[in-house]
C-alpha cells in the first residue's frame, strides 16, 4: 500500500490556483475600473480649473480685441502688435493660417474654446469683426500646476485605498463562492478514497488467487473464463491505483532508492500480457539489462503502467507495442489510432479524453506528467493519425 502522511484531504494547492487565477483577473478589472474613474476625476478637476481660468482669459481677450481694433484703425500711425508680460497671444485668419504670434506653444486647436496642452492654456475667441484680417484670437498662459498639486496626493491615496479595499472584497467573495465547491470536492474525495479502499482488498484477493492457479490443468473454456476474470481484476486494480494516486498524491511519501528499472519494466510488460492478448497485440521488447535509476519503485511502476495501458487501450487489434529501454531513456511505441497536433498540446491535462468510445477517466497521462515532473524526467511525444504514438521518457 502507498505510504501516507495523513488521511485528511489537502485542497490548498488547487484552491490557491483557483484563487490566484480569479484574483489576477479581478485585480486587472479593478485596476482598469479605478484607472477610468480617477482619469474622469482628473478630467473633471482639469475642466474645473479651465473654467476658472476662462474668466480671466475672457477679460484679457476682450482687451486684446479692443487693442487690435485700435491698431486696425490706426495702422498707418502705429504698427506695433499689442503685447503683455503675463499673456501670450496670436491671431489667425479664416483659413486658419497664422497672421502673427507670440505664443510659446505653436500647436493650436482652433476648434476648441479653451484647452490645456504641453503645460500651456489656450483660449480661443472669435472677434465680431476681422480686425487685421483675424478671425481667431488666441490667448496663452502657462499652467501653474497648483490645481494638480492640490489633487495629486488625494488621487494617489484614494487610488491605493480603493484598490486595497476592492482586492480584499474580491478575496472575500472568492472564498465565499469557493466554500461550497470545496465542501463538495472534500466529500467527493472522501467517497473516492473510501470506495477505492473497499475495492482494493477483494481485487487483490482475486488476482492473487488467479496467479496461484495451475492453468495447464484447465480446459480451454475454463481458461478463457479465468483469463477474462484476470483481465477485469487487473483493470480494476489499475484504476484503483490511478484514483489513489490522484486523490492522495500530495500526501504520498516517496521512498526513493536505486532500483533496477530493467527488471521492473519486464515485470510490468508481463503484467499487461494477458490484457494485450485479448486484442491480439504483441509486445516487441528491447530492454537493456541492469539499467538503474534513483526513484520510488511504486511511482515508476505507475508511470510505466499508464503508458502501457494507454498503448493497449488505443491500439488496434493485432497491433504491436514496442518497449525499448536504454541507459538514459525509455520508449513505448504503439501502432494505434494516433493523435492530431491539437490533441498533443493538451495530452497531459487531467480528465482529457480524446476518444470517448474508449473507457477511462482521463487521468492516466496526467499521473505520468506528475511523476515525470517530480523526478525531472523529460517526455517527448510524437504521433500520427492512423499510424500510432511514440512516447520517449528521458532522464
Amino acid at each position: 500500500m502507498l505510504a501516507l502522511r495523513n488521511l485528511d484531504i489537502d485542497l490548498t494547492k488547487s484552491e490557491t490556483r483557483t484563487l490566484l487565477g480569479f484574483s489576477l483577473l479581478y485585480s486587472f478589472l479593478v485596476l482598469v475600473i479605478l484607472c477610468v474613474m480617477f482619469f474622469l476625476y482628473y478630467q473633471f478637476q482639469k475642466n474645473l480649473m479651465l473654467q476658472e481660468k476662462r474668466q480671466i482669459l475672457q477679460t484679457y481677450s476682450n482687451s486684446l480685441i479692443s487693442n487690435l481694433k485700435e491698431l486696425h484703425i490706426n495702422i498707418d500711425k502705429d504698427n506695433v502688435y499689442p503685447r503683455d508680460e503675463k499673456y501670450k497671444s496670436a491671431i489667425y485668419d479664416s483659413d486658419k493660417k497664422k497672421i502673427f504670434s507670440t505664443l510659446q506653444s505653436q500647436t493650436v486647436k482652433l476648434d476648441d474654446v479653451i484647452y490645456l496642452k504641453n503645460d500651456k492654456i489656450h483660449f480661443i475667441k472669435e472677434p465680431e469683426s476681422y480686425y487685421l484680417g483675424s478671425k481667431y484670437v488666441i490667448v496663452e498662459i502657462p499652467d501653474d500646476h497648483i490645481w494638480f498639486e492640490n489633487i495629486k496626493y488625494k488621487m494617489i491615496i484614494g487610488f491605493l485605498l480603493a484598490f486595497l479595499f476592492m482586492i480584499f472584497l474580491g478575496y472575500f467573495i472568492a472564498k465565499l463562492f469557493l466554500k461550497p465547491m470545496r465542501d463538495a470536492l472534500h466529500l467527493l474525495d472522501r467517497f473516492i478514497k473510501d470506495t477505492t479502499h473497499e475495492l482494493n482488498t477483494p481485487v487483490t484477493a482475486i488476482i492473487t488467487n488467479i496467479e496461484t492457479i495451475d492453468k495447464s490443468l484447465l480446459d480451454d473454456k475454463t481458461l478463457r473464463k479465468i483469463n477474462r476474470i484476470e483481465i477485469g481484476a487487473k483493470t480494476i486494480s489499475n484504476i484503483y491505483e490511478d484514483l489513489t494516486f490522484v486523490t492522495l498524491n500530495n500526501q504520498i511519501i516517496s521512498n526513493n532508492e536505486n532500483i533496477n528499472l530493467s527488471n521492473i519494466l519486464r515485470q510490468r510488460v508481463d503484467f499487461f500480457l494477458s490484457i494485450a492478448n485479448m486484442k491480439k497485440i504483441r509486445f516487441e521488447t528491447n530492454i537493456k539489462d541492469n539499467v538503474f535509476i534513483f526513484c520510488d519503485i511504486k511511482k515508476i511502476s505507475k508511470l510505466i503502467d499508464n503508458l502501457l495501458s494507454n498503448a493497449i487501450k488505443y491500439n488496434k487489434n493485432s497491433g504491436f507495442i514496442k518497449v525499448i529501454l536504454a541507459k538514459n531513456s525509455m520508449i513505448i511505441e504503439d501502432s494505434g489510432k494516433g493523435m492530431s497536433s491539437e490533441n498533443l498540446e493538451n495530452l497531459f491535462d487531467r480528465y482529457q479524453r480524446f476518444d470517448k468510445s474508449v473507457g477511462g477517466f482521463g487521468i492516466g497521462l496526467n499521473i505520468v506528467s506528475l511523476i515525470a515532473k517530480e523526478y525531472d524526467f523529460k517526455i517527448d511525444v510524437t504521433s500520427q493519425l492512423g499510424v500510432g504514438t511514440k512516447v520517449k521518457v528521458r532522464w
